[in-house]
């Protein structure tokens, strides 16, 4: 079969594994991408530990993606979790689980992975074009920005792996929507996911305790019952537990105009004994004492229960109790996008065919966070990025040697 010139637009997680794929079908592969250095997003992810993916069953797993599980089941079958962690290995890199069930490197850093992917990937033959900023279209061909000036590039099939709309300074700003809305691509709205919400604390409040973690609660939404901690903010609650509950708490204010995250402060107490122990108390003690006796909250919970409890009920303890174990806390807002982990949106599903390539635009393929799929942290959105690039690099595959 003659070579091929491929065209692989963003050098992310999707990006870099469609061209991994790619890179054994003895085709000519060069990545373009906009940053001075290739999955920003992705070394940004790993300054806390890189959590690359989760442990937990498989079928559980491929049920996180909501609507969209079902479109990206095949995808995902392909790149397991299992398979994900024989990759890193293979690389070098060793996974260990960790107590919530989420897969971390040991040395718990995305640098040295991400190096030795690159150096994998140059080994192979694929060309890195830094700094090549897509602009957009001028008829079939692709026009980058250089630092030399502006390039037209001609490809036989190209991949966009560009991401969402979340963290633009890192390179995924979404510039690209008008460029493929006006060739016929529909594109959903972005919205922020795994995100963190607005609540309209008071002054005293906001400047004691932003910062500081809520430990060991359980949280209910429409997403569910779930177990964790989160973090008070300057402009309300943010962290892993909020971002598992973001999609749902998301709907809810967009379709009513407000939304409530209810937090379980003492889960491991039923309500009745701590309403007994809080009957107990000296009326003469502090509410911050009373409530640590009688309820085991540290001071960021008590400041809470008297941040949002209505006064009245501070005198009840049974009604004190109530709250304690179902508080709700009452959110204006989701933070914007550019602070979001990740974003919702992109291009419909329904836009692209079975292997990833664009209706309109046959020959043009896209993957990762560009489509219309969001997941909840956790390892589900780099497994699921990663799967779709390497879906799409065997849709592009295909399609070059059908039309050889």
């Amino acid at each position: 079969m003659k070579k091929k010139q491929i065209a692989i637009i963003g050098g992310g997680p999707a990006g870099l594994m469609a061209a991994e794929t790619l890179a054994v079908s003895g085709h000519a592969i060069t990545i373009y991408d906009a940053m001075p250095t290739l999955a920003r997003k992705f070394l940004l992810a790993g300054k806390s530990g890189l959590n690359i993916t989760h442990s937990e069953d498989y079928e559980r797993f491929a049920a996180r993606f909501g609507s969209a599980s079902t479109r990206l089941r095949p995808a995902l079958d392909q790149l397991t979790p299992a398979d994900i962690r024989e990759w890193a290995a293979a690389l070098g890199t060793e996974t260990f689980v960790g107590s919530s069930g989420r897969v971390f490197p040991k040395v718990m850093k995305a640098s040295p992975l991400l190096r030795a992917w690159i150096a994998r990937l140059e080994r192979q033959g694929v060309a890195i074009a830094k700094r090549h900023r897509w602009t957009g279209f001028d008829g079939r061909a692709y026009v980058f920005e250089t630092p030399e000036g502006r390039k037209t590039i001609e490809a036989d099939a190209a991949l966009l792996a560009l991401g969402g709309a979340s963290w633009p300074k890192l390179g995924s700003d979404a510039a690209w929507v008008p460029w493929l809305r006006d060739r016929g691509v529909e594109i959903a709205p972005f919205r922020p996911a795994n995100c963190g919400f607005d609540v309209d604390w008071s002054a005293i409040f906001r400047d004691r305790f932003a910062g500081a973690p809520l430990k060991a609660v359980t949280t209910t939404s429409a997403a569910g019952t779930l177990p964790g901690e989160f973090v008070i903010s300057r402009h309300g609650i943010e962290g892993s537990l909020v971002y598992a509950n973001a999609a749902a708490l998301r709907a809810e204010l967009d379709g009513k105009g407000t939304a409530s995250l209810i937090v379980d402060l003492a889960p491991g107490r039923p309500l009745e004994r701590i309403a007994a122990d809080l009957a107990r108390q000296d009326r003469k003690a502090s509410l911050s004492n009373r409530l640590r006796k009688g309820a085991g909250l540290d001071a960021v919970k008590a400041a809470l229960v008297r941040e949002l409890v209505p006064e009245d009920a501070l005198k009840y303890p049974q009604r004190l109790a109530g709250q304690i174990k179902a508080l709700p806390i009452p959110l204006t807002a989701t933070r914007p996008i550019a602070e979001a982990i990740s974003s919702a949106g992109g291009i419909s599903l329904d836009a692209i065919d079975d292997s990833y390539m664009l209706k309109a635009l046959p020959g043009l393929f896209a993957a990762g966070e560009m489509l219309d799929w969001e997941a909840p942290t956790g390892g589900y959105l780099l497994t699921a990025c990663m799967a779709t690039g390497k879906a799409a690099a065997a849709g592009m595959h295909a399609w070059l040697e059908k039309a050889t």
